[in-house]
């Protein structure tokens, strides 16, 4: 369906002079993209960063469409992404319930074709004007409120993902993350994203090289869906046999609590000597 989408490209301008080369090739290779309806290349002139870049962007395109498509550049998707996406889009549009429409989904084998998870993700996702404006930038105010209603572990998936924790880091500013703010501001309405159970999206932005997961174990690793989604509509509540897949998934990529005191000792042990 590309060739029936309007692509807008948002090119972020480097953070020092050392990057201003690469962010020049980039710029010259987006302009060699074909393929789409239309397509528009938005170059900033003064670097906004991941979260800011985005949240801006994001806004921009749905005050002007009403609903929204979003990749970001470590993204590689089924041919059948855009149908998943456009056809889920339509469907729930009118489903106030629905915050989002989520084109990943984890390694985990025997998922029904598609469910709700309580949420907002960001890995291959599409929403409308109308959800979007619910979103809370405020860190601070989102983790106040998960610990008033206490609902942190239930954020967590039952601990097993520290998504309090990544709040916590970016209210700090150690993390430039908007997708965990996305997440709790639907998380705290009770909003739902639907999710497919295979994935049409291929996240490769893990390594050494990369700019935010510099882990080499990608443990996210899925085998793209080539083939059509049926697009039945289902109910809309969130799939608590889903859901606690997830946790189980959260959890198997957990170290062992030996392993992980071995860490920590070896952690202190490299700040002494």
């Amino acid at each position: 369906m590309a060739a029936q989408s309007d692509f807008y490209i948002y090119s972020d301008a480097a953070k020092n002079y050392e990057e201003v080369g690469d962010v020049n090739k980039v710029r010259e290779f987006i302009k060699t993209v074909t393929g789409f309806k239309s397509i528009s290349i938005i170059e900033r002139e003064n670097n906004l960063g991941l979260a800011n870049s985005i949240i801006d962007g994001v806004t921009s395109i749905v005050n002007r469409h009403e609903k929204v498509i979003v990749l970001e550049d470590d993204l590689v998707t089924s041919k059948y992404f855009l149908n998943f996406m456009n056809d889920s889009l339509i469907t729930y549009e009118k489903d106030d319930q629905v915050a989002s429409i989520h084109g990943y989904f984890y390694p985990i084998e025997n998922m029904d074709e598609s469910f709700f998870i309580k949420g907002a993700d960001c890995w291959g996702w599409g929403t409308w004007k109308n959800r979007w404006s619910l979103f809370e930038p405020n860190g601070q105010k989102l983790l106040n409120e998960l610990k008033e209603r206490k609902l942190v572990k239930e954020a967590n998936f039952n601990n097993s993902f520290s998504y309090s924790n990544m709040l916590r880091q970016q209210i700090k500013g150690d993390n430039d993350s908007w997708a965990v703010r996305w997440y709790i501001s639907m998380f705290l309405l009770g909003k739902l994203t639907l999710y497919p159970g295979k994935s049409f999206v291929q996240n490769i932005g893990f390594g050494l090289d990369a700019t935010h997961s510099t882990s080499e174990n990608n443990n996210f690793n899925v085998e793209l869906y080539e083939q059509k989604h049926s697009n039945q509509k289902i109910k809309i509540k969130e799939c608590e046999q889903s859901r606690k897949k997830m946790e189980d998934f959260f959890f198997s990529m957990k170290p062992n609590f030996l392993l992980r005191i071995l860490r920590k000792i070896l952690r202190t042990w490299r700040l002494i000597f």
